[in-house]
Formats: structure tokens, C-alpha cells, sequence
């Protein structure tokens, strides 16, 4: 196993330890665990606590960009010719996969965000690794007419944040099903509406 790989590997199981642990069970032994590698080894690649937490905000990062690249190929790059509701719904399966799949993924960075909080040496790598999907989304909807496309990827992942945090660990989130693409994809198209409005 390469360096990378053995690097994502302990990432991508600190990631894990976090969203069904905790940060109060984030620990490089905790972690050498998920991971089944022997004891030592993400202390190895990751001397503290704090350069552990830092590679799950960039692989988080890291791992959210593929899953928009994967949109793209699926969808094809933004262009002027971008049907709104064909975005809309290809957003609400990329939600989906958010709330299903990559769920894991979403608890451990609302988690992960709020340490951030705490703990201002942090704070730029969780700066950083929001920037790019900020990035992309002003590229989709600048694509989509947006007169202001910063301001409006700003609504945009705000939106998405709060939908994900209040479907995964908001008050009612325990007694209500997951929804499904269909339910999903007139809620986007409402929130797109609002974000592209002059």
C-alpha cells in the first residue's frame, strides 16, 4: 500500500471513529483499530490529536469533490444549456447519496466543525476545505443564471448544511425516515429557485 493510500486509509477510519464514536473517541489506537493496522501506525503518519483532526477536514473536503466530479460525469459539465430541473434532481440524488451512503460522512464533519469552534489552530483547514465545494457550487450557478454566484453558493450550502444536519441529528431526525430522490427534488427546486432570484 502506498503512502497516500495507507494515509486515506486512517483517514477515511478516523472519519468513521468519529461520526459513531465522537471526537471523546477519536484516538490513534481507536483509529489503528478501524483501520486494522498495527498499533503505532497512525501515530506514525499523524502525531497529534490535532494533525489527525486536520486530515479528516481535508479528506471530508476531498471526498465531497469526488462526489460532485462523479455528479458531473454522470450529468455533464455546467453549460449555458442546463436545465434547472434536470439540476434539481440530479442535486436531490447527490443529497440522497448524503443522507444514506456518505451519512457517516456528514456526522463526523458537523462534528468535526464544531471542535473547530473551539479550537482556533483548526480552524484554517476546515476553512480551506469548505472553500472548494463553495467553488464549485458558484461554477453550477453561475451556469444557472445566478447574477451573483458567490452569494448564492454562500445560500446555497447553507441550505444544503442545514437540510443534512436537520434530516441526521436535528430533534425529529430519530423517528423520520429518510427521504427518498422524489421527495428530495421539489425542495431543491425551491431552494434554487430562491438562490438564483436577482
Amino acid at each position: 500500500m502506498s503512502l497516500p493510500e495507507r494515509r486515506d486509509l486512517i483517514s477515511d477510519a478516523a472519519i468513521s471513529t468519529v461520526a459513531s464514536a465522537g471526537l471523546r473517541g477519536l484516538t490513534h489506537r481507536a483509529v489503528d483499530t478501524a483501520a486494522g493496522l498495527p498499533a503505532g501506525s497512525t501515530s506514525y503518519y499523524f502525531r497529534t490529536r490535532s494533525a489527525l483532526i486536520s486530515a479528516c477536514y481535508l479528506r471530508l473536503a476531498e471526498l465531497t469533490v469526488a462526489d460532485v466530479d462523479r455528479w458531473e460525469a454522470e450529468h455533464g459539465d455546467p453549460g449555458p444549456d442546463l436545465d434547472r430541473d434536470a439540476v434539481a434532481e440530479a442535486l436531490a440524488a447527490l443529497l440522497h447519496h448524503w443522507l444514506t451512503v456518505g451519512r457517516d460522512r456528514q456526522l463526523a464533519r458537523f462534528e468535526l466543525s464544531l471542535e473547530a469552534t473551539r479550537r482556533p489552530e483548526l480552524r484554517a483547514d476546515l476553512e480551506a476545505a469548505g472553500l472548494a465545494a463553495r467553488s464549485r457550487a458558484a461554477g453550477l450557478l453561475a451556469a444557472l443564471g445566478a447574477p451573483r454566484p458567490a452569494e448564492a453558493a454562500d445560500l446555497l450550502v447553507a441550505w444544503t448544511d442545514g437540510l443534512l444536519y436537520d434530516r441526521l441529528a436535528g430533534a425529529p431526525a430519530a423517528g423520520r425516515a429518510v427521504p427518498d430522490v422524489a421527495e428530495l427534488a421539489p425542495v431543491v427546486r425551491r431552494m434554487l429557485a430562491a438562490v438564483l432570484s436577482p
